[in-house]
């Protein structure tokens, strides 16, 4: 007896049908689960076994071959489960789905027959949608994320005995509810209808989005003084520009970068989507929330490994450059991350992307994000500081040592390096710069840049390469002048040539100015404190 369902995985952070076979063939009783299943496939047999006895059905003593298709695919998760359980079932004749729609299956299996929620759902009935599939079964825990797709039913049970109407049994009668199932067993197989599973949600996922409050409570007008930093951090959330801050301990820089967040627009429904398929695959999405509307914010401790930052694994996950797609990967104290760790961001600064190859498969995970980092700028923090009762201890071979630990190919992807001094001189009558206020001339900013790359690949100022670049980017000969000698005196690299051009184009927008002028230039220079700070060490040691 032969019988074929379908269930789905993950495949990096996209969903793969997989057809779930069942065989029953007479001969020793044994299950065979094959197709390059792992660990977690390979023990459902003893899962899906219990399962069924413990609802009142009966485990064919036969030899059942259970085939993942295709099988040149390494499949992982406890997603496969219940098609198991269902195929079994139907092919031994205990059970007919009524249900004439193509339908996908997922779910772990407890021992009693409950069902346990699973990772990357989102995903999966979105791969289900696209291949044409009506119908998703799944646990109910994991209905209201599926039901974030559209334009699908979903069928959400608590229990492999919800699909015949059996009750759920109590924890203390539970040998009871066995009984009452063999009980109503017939010779003729249950049918299941569905009808009465589907899960309609209460709110849709537009005015799950709208009703949500503000994550955050943390504002900029927290932070007193600080206006060129304030500035700084504008230019970069307008053009989505990586920064880094440098100063003295105490100054503010984390304060600052931690309300980055709060004067960046809200996510698209694209991108919310990307977001959140995100975090379902890497199984940090809460069952109660609906798509993610808030740019992630992440913020890894300097002891993060390669794997974790980037991702990996025997089959890779997203790591933490994943994770922050479409919103700000915060680095605190740069130069403690080992320098292994810190190249790898070479690749997803350049491409948007992380490749991750393996034997069998190479996995691609988004990877568009801002970075902000801080760093001292000595091991002591207070080289360059007028501290009145600190004094830097650092010797210049420390300082060099310290700073080596950021290379130069990472440090030209950084467009924005901004010195943070102790403040001098507190404001006093006056409202310091609020979010709001700076939120909104990041709007108007990136509304300019919609309209401007409305038909081309880009979205912001600093994802713009190759001709486009020149194409938007063009100078007056005052301002090409200044960039030709900057270049040239402070020997940039082409890479950051571009990032200069990158930049400028963004003061110009926050200006509501077509053109780039000679003064949106100079203040994009200003902005590489480091590329001007080693010039002026190397003039002090020789």
């Amino acid at each position: 007896m032969y019988g074929k369902l379908y269930s789905a995985c993950l495949y990096g952070i996209d969903g793969v049908v997989i057809q779930v076979e069942v065989d029953l063939a007479n001969g020793l009783p044994q299950t065979s689960i094959i197709g390059l299943p792992d660990s977690s496939i390979r023990e459902s047999v003893e899962r899906v076994r219990a399962a069924i006895k413990n609802c009142g059905y009966t485990y064919p003593m036969q030899r059942v071959t259970v085939n993942l298709a295709p099988a040149d695919l390494r499949k992982e998760g406890s997603s496969f489960d219940l098609a198991i359980a269902l195929g079994i079932l139907t092919t031994s004749g205990q059970l007919t789905l009524a249900s004439s729609d193509r339908l996908l299956m997922l779910g772990e299996l407890a021992l009693d027959g409950s069902l346990r929620p699973v990772t990357g759902v989102l995903s999966m009935v979105e791969r289900a949608k696209r291949d044409g599939f009506q119908g998703v079964l799944l646990p109910r825990d994991n209905a209201a994320e599926a039901s974030l797709i559209g334009g699908i039913k979903i069928y959400g049970i608590s229990h492999l005995s919800d699909l015949t109407e059996v009750e759920m049994p109590d924890k203390e009668n539970s040998n009871d509810h066995k009984s009452s199932v063999s009980r109503n067993k017939k010779e003729e197989p249950i049918t299941v209808s569905l009808s009465r599973l589907q899960y309609h949600p209460e709110i849709t996922t537009k005015d799950r989005r709208n009703d949500r409050p503000e994550a955050s409570i943390e504002d900029y007008s927290d932070v007193l003084g600080q206006l060129h930093v304030k500035r700084a951090l504008t230019i970069a959330a307008a053009g989505m520009h990586n920064i880094l801050l440098i100063g003295p301990p105490g100054t503010g820089k984390t304060m600052l970068i931690k309300r980055l967040s709060t004067i960046l627009p809200a996510l698209s429904e694209q991108e919310s989507l990307e977001t959140t398929k995100i975090f379902s695959a890497a199984g940090k999405l809460k069952q109660s929330e609906g798509l993610i509307h808030n740019r992630p914010f992440r913020s890894p401790h300097h002891t993060i490994s390669t794997g974790g930052l980037i991702g990996g694994g025997t089959i890779p996950k997203p790591g933490e450059v994943s994770l922050a797609h479409r919103g700000i990967l915060f680095l605190d104290e740069l130069p403690e991350f080992s320098r292994s760790v810190l190249e790898v961001l070479r690749q997803p600064l350049e491409d948007h992307e992380v490749t991750i190859s393996r034997a069998r498969a190479v996995f691609t995970f988004p990877a568009r994000f801002m970075l902000a980092c801080s760093m001292n700028p000595c091991p002591c923090g207070y080289y360059g500081s007028d501290h009145p009762l600190h004094r830097c201890s650092c010797s210049y071979q420390r300082i060099s040592q310290y700073r080596a630990k950021i290379s130069g190919p990472l440090l030209d992807r950084i467009d924005l390096q901004v010195d943070v001094p102790r403040p001098k001189e507190w404001p006093s009558g006056t409202m310091p710069l609020s979010s709001e206020e700076m939120r909104l001339q990041v709007n108007t900013a990136q509304r300019i840049q919609s309209a401007r790359y409305r038909n081309t690949p880009f979205r912001s100022n600093s994802e713009l390469s190759g001709s486009a670049l020149r194409r938007f980017t063009k100078l007056g000969n005052d301002a090409a002048d200044l960039l030709h000698s900057t270049l040239d005196m402070l020997g940039l690299s082409m890479r950051a040539y571009d990032r200069i051009l990158k930049l400028a184009r963004t003061i110009a927008d926050l200006e509501g100015l077509a053109e780039i002028s000679f003064d949106h230039v100079a203040e994009a220079i200003q902005y590489r404190q480091l590329d001007k700070q080693a010039i002026t060490t190397d003039e002090v040691m020789h």
